[in-house]
Formats: C-alpha cells, sequence, structure tokens
C-alpha cells in the first residue's frame, strides 16, 4: 500500500480574472444593459469591462446582501460556488459568469438542468492571477491546472453551447 504525506493548506479564493477572458466573450455582454460585477475582487476585472465599452456596477459590496444592474457579469470564488448557485436562482437575472468545468457536475447545479442554462467554452484555459490577503504572489506563474466555462442564463445565446475560436 502507498503511504501519502498529508499536507495542510490554506485556502484562498482570490483568482484575479485577466483581461482576455472578458475581451474573449465580449460580443455576448450586452451593451445596452448595466452589468454588475458582483465580486470585486482587486477592481481591475470592472475596470476592464468599463475599457469594453460596458456601464459597469462594479463596488465592494456582498452579493448575497445586494441586487444591482440588469445582468450579471463575474468570476465568483470558486470555494462559495453552491451558495452563490442558489442566489442566483433567487435573483433570477441574466448572467455570466466564469467557473471550473468540473461544477456541471455537481448536485446543486442540477437545480438549472431546467432554467436554459447556457456555456461558453474558451479556447485555452484561464490563467487567473493570484493574490493572498490583496497582495500579488512573487513568482507566481498564472498556471492554471483545471478548465473553466462561461456558465450563462437568460442571455439569448445563438447555441446552447458556443466554442471560442
Amino acid at each position: 500500500m502507498a503511504s501519502f504525506k498529508t499536507k495542510t493548506f490554506e485556502k484562498h479564493d482570490d483568482y484575479m480574472t485577466p483581461d482576455y477572458a472578458w475581451e474573449n466573450i465580449k460580443q455576448y455582454i450586452p451593451k445596452d444593459k448595466t452589468i454588475w460585477e458582483c465580486f470585486f475582487g482587486d477592481g481591475n476585472s470592472g475596470k476592464c469591462l468599463e475599457r469594453l465599452g460596458l456601464k459597469v456596477i462594479h463596488q465592494p459590496v456582498d452579493f448575497f446582501e445586494c441586487d444591482l444592474g440588469d445582468v450579471i457579469v463575474s468570476n465568483p470564488p470558486f470555494s462559495k460556488t453552491k451558495d452563490i448557485m442558489k442566489r442566483l436562482l433567487v435573483l433570477d437575472k441574466p448572467f455570466i459568469i466564469i467557473m471550473p468545468s468540473s461544477k456541471i457536475n455537481t448536485n446543486y447545479m442540477r437545480e438549472w438542468k431546467d432554467k436554459g442554462l447556457q456555456i461558453i467554452i474558451p479556447r485555452k484555459r484561464i490563467h487567473f492571477e493570484k493574490l493572498i490577503n490583496g497582495t500579488k504572489i512573487e513568482g507566481w506563474k498564472n498556471h492554471c491546472y483545471f478548465d473553466c466555462f462561461y456558465y450563462c442564463y437568460k442571455m439569448k445565446l445563438q447555441k446552447d453551447i458556443i466554442w471560442l475560436d
């Protein structure tokens, strides 16, 4: 029998979205709606969406207590996905959120099976920038070891699954 060493990992959920992740799907984000980038992070994601010509609400507010904008476009903390998806059901507003592709297999995502969820699949992995306590990690190579999808709801995409080129 193989033996394994136990490692203690400190959990950090601060992985910032690179600009190209939003630039790659800009044609799917409505320009005539107010976008709520509801997970503030370091603030750069909202700035990127504004540079794409979008009207954006991007403030350090509690997603679970607020309801802002017309459409949610965000990269939520993956450790809170279950609670976030439940909150999105309650809000019932259009969204595009980045989450690991493996989330589609979870029980809580089954609540969405008849809701018209759509998916945009990036051509390559999104390599997030890691922060710990708001500080960039020295030597972090921004390599992501898992794939993500853009999960979409009420976005009226032409297809239920879109593969980006």
